[in-house]
């Protein structure tokens, strides 16, 4: 691959990210993961590069949130775990074994 982009945060996904880049790709990154190295050895050999930053999330939650209220914008494409809040311990059981990328709560 020329681009891989990471959007997870964890290490797997790091790790996948940089092994699917070819030589000289670029690895996009969004956010700041957590518990996360990048050995030289996988970046610097290869002249793989790391872009990325922060994600300004308050400046379009509202925004956001308001078209999926209001059904202009369909969830379902990034959320595929759905839960009320009194399971919602569940839903981050899944995500964490990987059983569900993210939830959405009623």
């Amino acid at each position: 691959m020329d681009v891989a982009l990471e959007c997870v945060g964890t290490m797997e996904a790091n790790q996948t990210a940089f092994a699917i880049a070819r030589a000289s790709a670029i690895v996009g990154r969004v956010g700041l993961p957590n518990n996360v190295e990048i050995p030289a050895e996988g970046t610097f050999y290869r002249n793989v590069r790391m872009r990325g930053g922060p994600v300004p999330v308050r400046a379009y939650m509202t925004e956001l949130l308001d078209g999926v209220l209001a059904g202009k914008i369909q969830p379902g494409r990034v959320f595929d775990y759905t839960t009320d809040l009194d399971h919602i311990a569940d839903a981050y059981a899944a995500i964490d074994e990987r059983h569900a990328i993210n939830r959405w709560s009623k």
